[in-house]
């Protein structure tokens, strides 16, 4: 399993751009302000050790991502607001501004250092061990670059999160949904951290078609790094020729995996003139994106801002365990969206089934698979 992590990993330091993003007005709650750190006025609701100042270095998707990057700095800044701290704050561009953004922060008397996504696990070891006083937290990934089965610093605490679990109910739901039978998906790259979201999803549908007799089919993805993928992590021409292949063979729900990928698809469905329903990853893409309210059906969420909020929150109380979190269906770390626009579109026997479902999983009576069991 972590072997797995660290090769997506090794294999993004190598090279992986995802898209960069321009800096976001500082007065939006929701977006990271362009200056490189940030002060709350209010006065703490807890109290932090002394000297605590929690830091955050984005992957190269920044902060404004709608997605993994802004999800986890919005959890650190709500920390640190709580806490009436100053944190640190610095975006990436390219995997090649990884080491030295964290040696920035180091250089900035951060207490505890938060690398969001995978592509950092690499950069963020060398740190941890050149600053073993320092506290890390790895966003979505194991930190076993040695495949030892432990992470490669002591001072490295992973977050990660199981959402083949999350993405099993998409599915299931998403098979039911289906009047074309057809279902689709496609991802960025072939890393585990996207291909949990497809294998979950072809699970649920699986299951489905199990439980109810019936052959939905899933376009787009068998398994493995067996798929439809664009190559990268933009909005791009790749990825809208991977939404058309997906679309153009009769699917009516659609799984996009991999950041602003999923605006090919937005553009794809209002081309088709069909009825194709979307589901968002990550954030609930609903909110994060109001362009999607007509189409999105669900999305899959990965609750980054509460496990960082929670990490940051035990580290400024001097509570910092390094222990590996795993977000899963039963302790809220990975779920489903509201269906919002979609409340009144959806079967209410299918809704109780999912619900049920979820239960299932939850007591192990449902098994699903994925490179975290």
């Amino acid at each position: 399993m972590k072997k797995m992590i660290k090769l997506a990993a090794i294999g993004a330091a190598a090279g992986l751009v995802l898209t960069a993003c321009a800096d976001a007005p500082a007065d939006d709650p929701t977006k990271a302000p362009t200056s490189g750190e940030t002060s709350t006025s209010a006065g703490p609701a807890i109290k932090a050790v002394d000297g605590f100042k929690p830091c955050i270095v984005s992957d190269a998707g920044g902060f404004d991502d709608k997605s993994f990057n802004q999800l986890s700095y919005e959890g650190l800044k709500k920390a640190a607001t709580e806490f009436a701290i100053d944190f640190g704050e610095v975006q990436s561009t390219s995997d090649s501004d990884f080491a030295p953004n964290l040696e920035s922060l180091v250089s900035t008397d951060c207490s505890a250092i938060v690398s969001v996504g995978f592509a950092l696990s690499a950069a963020t070891v060398e740190s941890a061990n050149a600053n073993p006083d320092l506290e890390y937290i790895l966003v979505d990934d194991a930190a076993d670059n040695d495949f030892n089965g432990k992470t490669d610093a002591p001072n490295i605490k992973p977050l990660l999160y199981d959402t083949a679990q999350a993405a099993f109910l998409a599915g299931y739901l998403s098979a039911g949904y289906s009047e074309a039978g057809k279902v689709g998906t496609y991802g960025g790259m072939p890393y585990p951290t996207v291909t949990i979201f497809m294998d979950g999803f072809k699970q649920g549908v699986e299951h489905y078609n199990k439980v109810k007799n019936a052959n939905v089919e899933v376009v787009g993805f068998e398994g493995g790094d067996k798929g439809t993928f664009t190559g990268g992590f933009e909005n791009n021409q790749e990825a809208r020729n991977a939404a058309d292949s997906i679309i153009d063979q009769g699917v009516d729900v659609i799984l996009p995996v991999g950041g602003p990928i999923y605006q090919a698809a937005l553009d794809s469905i209002a081309d088709s003139g069909r009825d194709v329903a979307l589901i968002g990853v990550d954030a609930d893409v609903f909110l994060t994106d109001p362009n999607t309210a007509d189409v999105i059906l669900t999305s899959i969420e990965k609750k980054m801002d509460v496990s960082v909020y929670d990490t940051i929150v035990a580290a400024g109380r001097g509570e910092f365990d390094p222990a590996a979190y795993v977000g899963t269906l039963e302790n809220g770390g990975v779920g489903l969206a509201p269906f919002h626009n979609f409340e009144g579109k959806i079967d209410g026997a299918l809704l109780d089934e999912v619900e049920a479902l979820k239960a299932e999983i939850i007591a192990g009576s449902v098994k699903v698979t994925s490179y975290l069991n």
